[in-house]
C-alpha cells in the first residue's frame, strides 16, 4: 500500500509539473491581437521607423543623436538576419527586462528596457507574437556611432550596477486599479520618463526630477514638465485638456502638439483606449509637483 501510494503521489506530482510547463508553453505562444495594442502602448512605430527617410514601420534606422555619441534604432520586424526573427520569446524578454541581447552583450539604455523591466510578462510574450507575425523585411541598420570611451559595450555592466534596478510592476494595494494601470503604463511601456525626465552625465534619470521635464531631452530639445506643477507643468491642465491631449494632440489654447510628441500620439496614445488615457491621466495628476531642473 505504502509503494502504491508513493507511486500514485510521485505520477500526480509528475502530471502537476507536466501541466504547469505545457501552461507555460500555451502562455508563450502568445496573443498577437492582444500585443498590437502593447505596441500601441509602447509607442514602438516612432522610435523603430525612419519616417523622415521614408523607412518601412518597424525596420529601424532612426538617428537618435546624444551627448555620447548617436544611437540607430534596430529593425524589430521578424527578418532572421537583420531583425528578430531568430530570437526566442526568452530571448526578447531578457533583452527587454534584462537589457541583454541574446549574444549576452549589455544594451546602451537609448534602449528604454530601464522602463520595459516594468511590463509584465504577459504584456511581453504577446508583443513578441505581434511582432512574429509581421511581414519581415531585410533592412541593416547601421552601427551606433559612439566616441570613446562610450564604444565600449562592457562599462554598461558597470552602469547598471550603478543606475538599474530590474523588477516588474508592482501594485500599490493602496491606490484604485485605475491609478496602478497608469502607473503601470506611464513607467512601464509607455517609458514616459526616458524623455521627460533629466539625465545625470552618466545618461541615467532619478526619481527626484521624474517627469519633471528637461531643457536637453532627445536631439538637444527640450522636453516639457509633466507633473501638477502650476507654472511648469501641467498643474492648471483639466483632466479633459490631458485626454483631448492624448487622443488628438490639441492643446488646451487650441493649438496642436508638434515634433516628437506628435509622432508618439499619432502612433500610440490615440490608439489607446479611453479607459487607458484616463488611467494615465489620473496617474499623472497624483504626482507630486516638481520643478524643471
Amino acid at each position: 500500500m505504502r509503494i502504491s501510494g508513493l507511486i500514485g503521489g510521485l505520477l500526480a506530482v509528475l502530471a502537476s509539473v507536466g501541466l504547469a510547463d505545457a501552461a507555460n508553453v500555451e502562455e508563450d505562444k502568445g496573443d498577437p491581437t492582444r500585443g498590437a495594442y502593447v505596441m500601441r502602448l509602447g509607442g514602438c512605430v516612432a522610435c523603430h521607423t525612419d519616417a523622415k527617410n521614408k523607412g518601412a514601420p518597424l525596420t529601424g534606422g532612426l538617428a537618435l543623436k546624444s551627448p555620447f555619441g548617436t544611437f540607430y534604432t534596430p529593425n524589430i520586424t521578424p527578418d532572421r538576419e537583420t531583425g528578430i526573427g531568430g530570437w526566442s520569446t526568452e530571448d526578447f524578454v531578457q533583452a527587454m527586462t534584462q537589457g541583454v541581447s541574446p549574444k549576452g552583450e549589455h544594451y546602451y539604455p537609448s534602449f528604454p528596457y530601464t522602463s520595459y523591466t516594468r511590463m509584465n510578462r504577459r504584456d511581453l510574450v504577446d508583443l513578441k507574437a505581434y511582432l512574429d507575425s509581421l511581414p519581415p523585411v531585410r533592412k541593416a541598420v547601421p552601427p551606433h556611432d559612439m566616441a570613446f570611451p562610450f564604444n565600449i559595450r562592457l562599462l554598461m555592466f558597470g552602469w547598471k550596477l550603478l543606475f538599474f534596478t530590474p523588477g516588474e510592476f508592482k501594485p500599490d494595494a493602496t491606490r484604485s486599479a485605475t491609478w496602478n494601470r497608469g502607473a503601470y503604463n506611464v513607467n512601464g511601456p509607455s517609458h514616459c520618463g526616458e524623455c521627460h525626465t533629466a539625465r545625470n552625465y552618466f545618461g541615467a534619470t532619478g526619481e527626484a526630477y521624474a517627469l519633471a521635464g528637461t531643457r536637453a531631452g532627445p536631439e538637444g530639445k527640450p522636453v516639457p514638465n509633466i507633473t501638477p506643477h502650476t507654472r511648469q507643468g501641467i498643474g492648471k491642465w483639466s483632466e479633459t485638456d490631458l485626454l483631448e491631449l492624448l487622443e488628438s494632440g490639441g492643446l488646451p489654447d487650441g493649438d496642436v502638439i508638434g515634433g516628437a510628441m506628435a509622432e508618439v500620439i499619432e502612433e500610440g496614445s490615440s490608439h489607446w483606449t479611453v479607459q487607458d488615457r484616463k488611467a494615465v491621466v489620473e496617474y499623472l495628476l497624483s504626482l507630486p509637483a516638481r520643478a524643471t531642473p
